[in-house]
């Protein structure tokens, strides 16, 4: 048996009812799993669903037996999960993964988990481990073959599939000895693994948060393996044997440290703030304009390094180890970042130190950047870049506040057959550059759209936030959709939360409305001239449409004949509308009058607009208007917008605010915003992805 066999097998466990008497002969044997932090196990979710409702209401009912040991153990998070305890589920979708607290396994072996997705250029050998009953009697599986290719979620494996009993098992990649998936199940020609990066999804599920701790425990448990005198096989040494001599990068040992250090943090608040500072360092150590096309998903700082310690760039290859800089620097932003947030503290001391002495290997230039990054005040040199010039370093319109990752775009288009709507959820970053995450090119029903988008829009927000700088949504809709109230949709589904998630987007964040109709053409000279003079000029309320005085006008105003205005009538008076002027509606723009009204405003050129989005009468339009001038008055330009009316919508919906108070900013209720800048995507062609339909990229 190799050192890395028995590695695996001394953190292997077997699953079973609790009154299986972990003999394995038992009818009650459920499956595989294995330890990933003391007290922690990761198992399938329909090896745990063997135990019936009793799992599903958290009780102490899964039987878990290791080397030396046995207790039961209580499901923490699994994905999916039955909405009843009494459920029971047809199939088991990916991620198809559980989280098991086991009380009083802290003296145990632990697998390494790898810190990154797997990236499939050639086959990878792996082997494959868990319990089994082919012979009979339970016994432990090993078999080795390749994972040969990424589908969907699935990590696909060949010459050598899963048997009964080892679902939960770990998939072990030979070549850098660490668990990459999670045996899940087989078909005719090819075995299918749960990468270990779908443990990610288990963040967004209630209770999510304590992975923080599970993974710092994880991190912890292997330092002092690596450091401990008994001589013992630990994962660590096993992967600094396995690593070719001629590799460059962080080596394990060094990483193991480093990743002790950052398991000490506080944790980060989303992917956003990770990739924020990993693309911040991939810019730096390749080049200025640099934009991966891939987006991860990373929930913890060590995932980071994980995108970083091998970083090639083959113009650059003979002149400087990338990885090792970028790591370096990478840790430096970490310590600066949560320094800012959060203030200094021991853990942050302890990863300072370790910076300074390891950085001594980096360029000389990136040695002076840490310095500066580490230095007590924040240097000039380092200061955050205004996310529209960081890859340009030239200004383009912004709709985020200063300091998030990315945009959050909602593009939503007319139905190419029946009445399905075909969407897509992206990240925008830079105000140029996409990078597609989820989609359905078929389409959804319009009554479907809030719960069908609810899921693909969290994730992004999550990632195009960083840390307190929160993702503007960018709703990019065709106009018979401009009234679809974006802004009160809610990321959770439960409105007994009181967290972030339970605020309407448009109470938290950003939520603007753009044209999808304008996306097939360059932008025309009215709406560009229209757009400097917003981001220059004072703002003004002009009507969205008005009514003609017909031919009795010159008698008495009491009798003249009111008719409604004219497309044309419209186009030409807001043609002629002065610079800084803004479309007001006191009504819907989706169908109707309001609909041709605002398809004038489009073509003569305006790139903002104010209306209202609720299905019923208003009887105070007057005093609609009135506000809403007031507030284009005070708003100055096209970027002061944004705060005011995010103030209105959480002013607006404060239900249990005096009556007085909520009176006064009724008029604000269902108050939707078309910004429109011209130089958005896709005038330009826009870098995209590989496209994602509905599926986690790592």
């Amino acid at each position: 048996m190799s050192a890395l066999d028995a590695l695996v097998r001394s953190a292997l466990v077997r699953i079973s009812d609790p009154a299986d008497g972990y003999d394995g002969r038992s009818e009650r044997y459920w499956g595989s799993g294995f330890f990933i932090a003391p007290g922690w196990v990761l198992t399938c979710a329909h090896v745990v669903a063997k135990g019936g409702s009793e799992v599903w209401r958290h009780e102490r009912a899964v039987g878990v037996a290791w080397q030396g040991g046995a207790a039961a153990g209580q499901v923490v998070l699994a994905e999916p999960h039955p909405e009843r305890s009494e459920q029971r589920l047809d199939r088991w979708d990916f991620p198809d993964i559980a989280l098991v607290r086991v009380p009083g396994a802290q003296d145990v072996s632990c697998v390494r988990l790898s810190e990154r997705p797997p990236v499939i250029t050639q086959p990878i050998p792996v082997s494959l481990h868990g319990w089994s009953r082919q012979t009979g009697r339970a016994g432990v599986r090993h078999a080795v073959g390749e994972a040969h290719a990424v589908d969907g979620q699935a990590l696909l494996l060949r010459w050598t599939l899963p048997v009964e009993g080892c679902s939960g098992g770990p998939v072990v990649d030979l070549g850098r000895g660490a668990v990459i998936g999670l045996n899940k199940g087989r078909g005719r020609d090819e075995g299918a693994a749960v990468p270990i990066t779908a443990l990610r999804r288990l963040y967004d599920t209630p209770g999510g948060e304590i992975l923080h701790e599970v993974m710092r425990d994880h991190d912890r448990h292997h330092l002092g393996r690596y450091r401990s005198l008994s001589g013992e096989p630990d994962w660590t040494r096993e992967q600094i044997r396995l690593r070719p001599p001629t590799t460059q990068g962080v080596g394990p040992g060094r990483r193991i440290h480093l990743y002790g250090r950052l398991a000490e943090l506080p944790p980060p608040a989303g992917p956003g703030e990770v990739m924020n500072l990993v693309d911040d360092v991939k810019r730096r150590v390749l080049h200025d304009d640099f934009r991966s096309v891939l987006e991860a998903d990373p929930r913890t700082w060590r995932e980071g390094v994980g995108l970083l310690h091998e970083l090639r760039d083959p113009l650059r290859e003979a002149i400087q180890d990338l990885g090792l800089n970028a790591v370096f620097l990478y840790a430096a932003r970490v310590a600066r970042h949560v320094v800012d947030l959060h203030g200094d503290s021991p853990a942050v001391e302890s990863l300072v130190r370790w910076i300074t002495d390891e950085a001594v290997e980096a360029h000389p230039a990136i040695q002076q950047e840490i310095a500066q990054l580490l230095a007590s005040g924040r240097p000039d040199a380092t200061a955050p870049v205004p996310a529209a010039t960081a890859a340009t370093g030239t200004a383009t319109a912004t709709v985020r506040e200063p300091g998030a990752r990315a945009d959050v775009l909602v593009e939503i288009d007319t139905p190419h057959y029946g009445t399905r709507f075909p969407w897509r959820v992206k990240l925008l970053f830079d105000g140029r550059t996409v990078s597609p995450l989820h989609g359905d090119d078929r389409g959804v029903e319009r009554e479907r759209l809030p719960e069908t988008l609810r899921g693909p829009l969290t994730d992004a927000l999550r990632r195009g936030d960083s840390g307190e700088h929160l993702a503007a949504v960018e709703a990019v809709l065709p106009r018979e959709l401009f009234d679809l109230p974006i802004d009160s949709w809610r990321p959770s589904s439960d409105d007994e939360l009181v967290d972030e998630f339970s605020l309407t987007l448009g109470q938290r964040r950003i939520v603007v409305i753009r044209d999808a109709g304008r996306r097939a053409r360059p932008p025309s000279h009215e709406w560009l001239k229209r757009w400097r003079a917003a981001e220059h000029e004072p703002l003004r309320a002009v009507p969205l449409r008005a009514e003609v005085l017909g031919k009795n006008a010159g008698r008495s105003p009491h009798t003249a004949h009111i008719r409604r205005e004219t497309p044309r009538e419209a186009y030409a008076r807001l043609s002629d509308a002065e610079g800084g002027a803004v479309p007001v509606y006191c009504g819907r723009v989706g169908s109707g009058d309001g609909l041709k009204a605002m398809a004038a405003a489009l073509a003569a050129g305006h790139p903002l607009a104010l209306w209202r989005t609720g299905p019923h009468d208003h009887t105070d339009c007057a005093e609609f208007h009135e506000r809403a001038g007031r507030l284009l008055l005070e708003a100055g330009k096209a970027e002061g917008l944004h705060r005011p009316v995010r103030t209105l919508r959480i002013r607006a919906g404060d239900e249990e605010a005096d009556p007085r108070d909520r009176s006064a900013y009724a008029w604000a209720e269902n108050l939707a915003v078309l910004f429109d800048p011209p130089d958005r995507p896709p005038h330009d062609p826009p870098l995209h992805g590989p496209p994602m339909l509905g599926e986690d990229p790592a």
